[in-house]
């Protein structure tokens, strides 16, 4: 292992210490992947060295890359299991999806902005991510032809749950989604679908997203300067 590596390796070490298991990040494949999965291949070359500060990036696009603890929330949040396929609205860096094909058996990830899917999937390309499926599009619509999910995460914010989203959970699947009707401001809801016709939620704290694009996302709504 180079030094370069091994300041990586270490300062991963130390954001799943202190970051993570600090605030109570105990799903322990959850923090396993954390502590594998390179996040600075994931941040743009001017911000590596900040690559794991506890903090969110800039990324292309105006985009952003959310910190480590609030991936590790929404992750361990869905109570994730290795025979789940998964469905992530909003691929951005691609490192959600990234640490998600450590924990599950497929991941399908749609993002709206065509050069960030391009810049994920380079980076899926060169950690050989195989089970990682991404493609450009509306994320609020879900991947139709892949449903149903047992899990789904959404990395935006949007100002309800998207009806598309709800319907392709499994039963008993969850929905990790930010909600709220500023489209920087929401509160972080677990979704759960009880039974073919029930859903239940519930209020996992305010966050900060960026907008959720979409016909059943800030499109529709033009609300707030959107």
């Amino acid at each position: 292992m180079s030094s370069d590596e091994q300041d990586w390796t270490e300062q991963r070490g130390r954001m799943v210490k202190d970051q993570l298991k600090r605030r109570h990040i105990q799903d322990q494949a959850v923090l396993q992947a954390m502590a594998t999965v390179p996040r600075e291949r994931f941040v743009p070359r001017r911000y590596q060295n900040a690559a794991y500060a506890d903090s969110p990036l800039p990324l292309p696009a105006g985009q952003t890359i959310s910190q480590p603890y609030i991936v590790a929330y929404m992750l361990q949040s869905l109570q994730l299991e290795p025979h789940f396929k998964v469905l992530e609205v909003g691929t951005g860096s691609g490192y959600a999806a990234a640490i998600l094909s450590y924990l599950v058996r497929q991941v399908f990830t749609i993002e709206w902005h065509a050069q960030l899917v391009a810049y994920a999937e380079r980076r899926f390309l060169d950690l050989q991510l195989h089970n990682v499926h991404v493609r450009q599009g509306d994320g609020t619509l879900g991947w139709p032809e892949e449903a149903p999910f047992e899990a789904i995460l959404v990395s935006a914010g949007g100002p309800e749950v998207p009806p598309n989203l709800r319907q392709q959970l499994t039963i008993g699947g969850r929905l990790v989604i930010p909600v709220g009707v500023e489209s920087h401001q929401q509160e972080l809801f677990c979704v759960i679908r009880d039974t073919e016709t029930r859903w239940s939620r519930r209020n996992l704290g305010p966050v900060a997203f960026v907008p959720l694009r979409g016909e059943q996302g800030w499109d529709r709504n033009k609300v707030h300067g959107h």
